[in-house]
């Protein structure tokens, strides 16, 4: 009885049939053998590829690739494994492969035998990978943005609640402060009242008589100033009626009254261009007094203080100038915030709202103030209102 094992396949069969596409080619790429496998997988029969370059087969970017990293390598290092390329089947649509190689010498010289793999069912599981980390990372970064969101709705509950403290406190502070201030001028009134109502008029009594005018002036003032600052601290905002206004002549007005206010004080007025301004005439003359108060109690008595009304095409300005000090670079990010007073305040007895004030009534107009501050200038305060017509 015969042990001889069954016959197989010879190997043209293994080769043409093999699993993966054999190509073997010289060191210039010229192909010498293709099998059946990689020739079904591109669309080109056997005869049409013997004779080609390998790397005729490749898209540009493979070509580039061929060319600069892996036959280079194949020369140095005799091999290269798992290289992805893309080939051009027949019909020119891309057919994308892995590749082994190795670099073989014999008699006739140097040859370079390549099998190559289809790698479709790979790159679909490589996009349904992807696709799966992009859906995870889509949800961490809903995740932390939520996260991020209640920090922030923490943090700003946080704030509301310590603005909130503030306020109440800032409350209690301005009941005692206006206790205070208020005390001083209204005996000042009481005592002038008395002497007035035991002696005839004389001197003295008209002398009394300024003083009572001046401190009930004073008592005003900060009412005023008060309830306007009540006003915007609640978020309903200081009320204006805009009005057409000869602009010069009401500054004019406020400046001569501001000289009997301000006795030591040396105001003068300049007047720049001409026009009617719309704006509220009793709001504009609480600014240009608050700016003068503020000029007396930090500027340099000695110089003048220069008040400027200014028509201009689309805006009018309203300025005050003084010598002095200048205003701290530290000072400025809150010099119209309430409650700040210079170093240097001769008024001690004021509450600090002369600023705050103005800017709320130049928003209110829909403008604005500024200020800049030097030794070569001084420090000027410029208030805007918007030249609208009603």
């Amino acid at each position: 009885m015969s042990t001889d094992a069954p016959p197989g396949p010879d190997s043209q069969t293994l080769f043409e049939g093999a699993p993966c596409g054999l190509v073997v080619t010289q060191e210039d790429g010229t192909i010498l053998l293709a099998n059946l496998t990689f020739c079904c997988w591109i669309g080109f029969d056997v005869c049409s590829l013997i004779g080609r370059r390998f790397q005729d087969l490749l898209t540009i970017g493979g070509r580039i690739f061929h060319q600069t990293h892996w036959a280079p390598l194949m020369r140095m290092q005799g091999s290269v494994a798992e290289v992805k390329l893309d080939l051009v089947h027949k019909d020119k649509h891309c057919v994308t492969m892995l590749l082994n190689g190795v670099r073989r010498e014999n008699a006739d010289g140097a040859f370079f035998e390549l099998a190559l793999f289809t790698i479709s069912d790979r790159d679909k599981y490589e996009r349904e990978l992807l696709s799966s980390r992009k859906v995870a990372e889509g949800l961490l970064h809903e995740k932390t943005v939520a996260e991020t969101a209640l920090q922030l709705a923490q943090s700003e509950l946080k704030i509301a609640y310590e603005k909130a403290e503030r306020r109440a406190s800032f409350a209690e502070q301005m009941v005692a402060i206006v206790s205070h201030d208020l005390k001083t001028p209204l005996t000042a009134i009481k005592m002038a009242s008395d002497m007035l109502t035991r002696d005839e008029l004389s001197a003295k009594q008209f002398k009394m008589l300024g003083h009572i005018s001046q401190s009930a002036g004073r008592a005003e003032r900060m009412i005023a100033d008060l309830l306007d600052f009540t006003l915007a601290r609640v978020g309903r905002g200081i009320a204006v009626t805009p009005a057409p206004v000869d602009l010069h002549t009401l500054v004019s007005l406020s400046v001569d009254e501001l000289c009997v206010a301000f006795p030591a004080a040396n105001l003068q007025h300049q007047c720049n261009g001409s026009g009617i301004a719309y704006i509220d005439a009793d709001r504009v003359q609480q600014v240009i007094g608050n700016l003068v108060a503020n000029s007396v109690a930090y500027g340099d008595l000695k110089q003048p203080i220069i008040i400027t009304s200014s028509c201009e095409e689309h805006q009018t300005i309203v300025s005050v100038r003084n010598q002095g000090a200048i205003i701290p670079e530290s000072l400025m990010a809150t010099l119209f915030e309430p409650m700040i007073r210079g170093t240097n305040d001769r008024n001690a007895r004021s509450v600090g709202l002369g600023l705050f004030i103005v800017r709320e009534i130049a928003r209110s107009h829909g403008g604005n103030v500024t200020v800049r501050s030097n030794t070569e200038e001084g420090t000027t305060f410029e208030v805007f209102f918007p030249q609208i017509q009603s």
